[in-house]
């Protein structure tokens, strides 16, 4: 798969090996997974839900460009994104995962006969046993009203990111690389700066403007491992909405709050909100099996 349909500068991010369209809203994609890779790293001998989160987040990118003709250059705007897996089928084995993964186009938008947005679901599968279902929305853009959207300062040259912050333990957020961790502390409970480390060769695989999504769904994975107390922690399910771009050069805030369990022994949830200048930018639920120690 070309890496810019899927909008990734380098060839090992690409999840994507090929498609098929069905009709003009259905369509096949097959993808694969490492066995082992930089950042998605296996927990617990499972791939990471995350890596599944990012293969569906990269269809929208091939189905805008390959078959709604979406023209380089223009921007994606997401706007929701939710991911459940079944982690019966999250194993690593012997060879990479091989998926087979069916898109179903639920909302197409267009203006002016171009696509102004798209919302699909995928249902992701591995030998014929579901491994997740997910669903995706997003906006396309301009480069003109991408310009008039967006602050001037951002087009600057001097535009920089705020300082790199020093992680949170690893451990802390179920993370074992201070690389890899987005949350710094800032000395309250379950309350963090978004830590932006623009070099990271995954997170910010190219050069941007604003803050990826990715980095936005790690930042929630993270903070609902810490409110957990899991020093490994797969979600089951993340489902999330994008409210504003996050900017590059002011600090964001990440909290999170544990939820009340609708019953005894249901699955864990932890709401995870971001605010930057007074404004809620990002908020995610993400859910986890019950913990028995």
């Amino acid at each position: 798969m070309p890496k810019e349909l899927v909008h990734r500068a380098a060839v090992a991010e690409v999840m994507l090996t090929d498609w098929q369209r069905e009709d003009d809203t259905h369509f096949r994609v097959a993808a694969q997974w490492p066995r082992g890779h930089s950042f998605f790293t296996p927990i617990d001998g499972d791939h990471d839900p995350l890596m599944v989160a990012e293969t569906i987040r990269q269809i929208g990118s091939l189905l805008g460009h390959a078959e709604f003709s979406v023209p380089f250059g223009h921007q994606y705007l997401l706007s929701d994104l939710s991911v459940t897996v079944d982690p019966e089928h999250l194993d690593v084995r012997q060879a990479p995962a091989s998926l087979d993964i069916e898109v179903t186009c639920t909302e197409v938008k267009r203006r002016g006969g171009k696509l102004a947005g798209l919302t699909y679901e995928s249902v992701v599968r591995r030998e014929g046993q579901t491994v997740a279902t997910g669903a995706i929305a997003y906006t396309c853009i301009s480069p003109a009203v991408y310009g008039r959207l967006r602050p001037e300062r951002v087009f600057s040259s001097d535009h920089r990111p705020i300082p790199l912050t020093a992680p949170a333990a690893p451990q802390n957020v179920g993370r074992t690389s201070p690389a890899d961790v987005v949350l710094s502390p800032i000395g309250e409970h379950n309350r963090w700066q978004l830590r932006l480390d623009t070099r990271h060769p995954v997170l910010f695989d190219h050069m941007v403007d604003h803050v990826p999504g990715m980095v936005l769904l790690e930042a929630a994975r993270q903070g609902a491992a810490a409110v957990l107390e899991r020093s490994s922690f797969r979600p089951l399910s993340i489902s999330s909405a994008f409210k504003r771009y996050v900017e590059l050069d002011e600090p964001c805030m990440v909290e999170a709050e544990r939820l009340p369990r609708s019953a005894p022994g249901a699955h864990e949830a932890v709401r995870v909100t971001a605010h930057q200048g007074g404004e809620l930018v990002f908020s995610s639920i993400v859910t986890a099996a019950p913990h028995f120690v």
